[in-house]
């Protein structure tokens, strides 16, 4: 492969002086988790990086370097041809691969020689990762969380969502997870982010907010899906001051039914969630409750809901987690409209 000099290298810290940054790993390795904004043009794919691993591993590393090196090659030249043939001669990317190694050290002196400012990130992507890891253990300190407390459908994600729209910092986990929190949480798709991508998206979030500044979150349980909240900041989180939300059963119940919108376009999904259910309340009630999806029997079912399955289990653990839940200072709402959480967002950001 090409050589990669110590002066085309760049740090985690100058991230942002680049235009572009580039991700040349395979598209696996690109999904699994990757720098924030950063596009995928891998100089092996999947099926090309196990080739040449096999390569070396059962031949030796000169034969696996000699198809690599062409397999790069012919990558490199059509990435360049679609992609960045429309680049100004200005253009400043960063490149990185796994370890800052063979493949970002190609594609960035490729570039180079084009005449673009074309740099590496030192240490690859395992030397970003290991920032993202420290950082999470360290940036959680710097800041005052506060806590929006309060039962299913109270409104808790849509009156984060009205904070952010007033500028306030928020810290939203369940977007990030792509989860709602609750057992109904995750929709018809159930498709969450690995673990990794959720700590690289807090890293992204918690690096960009202001010390001093209160940061709003919704109380949640440290597991959102089949995500964990990282400890030094799930800890930071549980020390947050509360504002626990009070709203009518009616207005949650329309709020409920708003939420589960999802769920109800796809009966067969919403019956199977409940399903998950019969452990806690047996197969009488769940299948009652199946049966209101089969009546389309919307608002009976979110009453159901919320009356024998989310405020009991509210009352047994409820922000128990959380602890200046006790001292929380309460926030009535009397409709989770869209104007009422606006006049309740601008009075908790002032």
């Amino acid at each position: 492969m090409f050589p990669h000099p110590s002066h085309f290298s760049a740090s985690v810290d100058q991230l942002g002086e680049f235009d572009t940054i580039i991700d040349v790993r395979s598209p696996s390795e690109f999904a699994e988790d990757h720098v924030p904004g950063a596009i995928n043009c891998p100089v092996l794919n999947d099926e090309e990086r196990i080739r040449v691993g096999t390569l070396y591993k059962q031949v030796s590393p000169f034969e696996a370097r000699k198809v690599g090196g062409a397999l790069v090659s012919r990558n490199i030249a059509h990435h360049l041809e679609t992609r960045f043939l429309s680049m100004p001669k200005g253009w400043k990317p960063l490149i990185y691969c796994w370890r800052g190694g063979q493949r970002s050290g190609a594609m960035t002196l490729v570039l180079s020689q084009v005449g673009w400012a074309a740099r590496r990130l030192e240490g690859g992507y395992k030397t970003f990762r290991q920032r993202v890891l420290e950082d999470l253990e360290s940036l959680p300190a710097r800041l005052d969380f506060r806590i929006l407390c309060g039962p299913t459908g109270s409104g808790k994600t849509a009156l984060l969502d009205a904070l952010a729209r007033e500028g306030a910092p928020v810290l939203d986990l369940e977007a990030l997870a792509c989860h709602r929190g609750s057992v109904l949480g995750g929709g018809v798709s159930g498709f969450q982010p690995g673990q990794k991508a959720f700590e690289t998206g807090l890293w992204s979030v918690l690096r960009s907010l202001e010390p001093g500044r209160p940061v709003w979150a919704e109380s949640e349980s440290r597991r959102i899906g089949r995500l964990h909240v990282p400890g030094t900041l799930f800890e930071r989180l549980r020390d947050g001051a509360c504002v626990r939300i009070e709203a009518p059963l009616d207005a949650r119940v329309a709020h409920l039914m708003e939420c589960y919108a999802d769920l109800i376009g796809e009966p067969a999904a919403f019956k199977a969630a409940l399903e998950r259910l019969v452990p806690q309340h047996g197969h009488e009630r769940v299948g009652a409750w199946q049966g209101m999806v089969t009546e389309a029997s919307w608002d009976a079912l979110a009453r159901a809901l919320i009356v024998d399955h989310y405020d009991p289990a509210y009352r047994r653990g409820g922000e128990g987690l959380y602890r200046q839940a006790g001292d929380a200072s309460s926030l009535s709402l009397e409709s989770l409209e869209p104007a009422a959480l606006a006049r309740a967002a601008r009075q908790l950001a002032a």
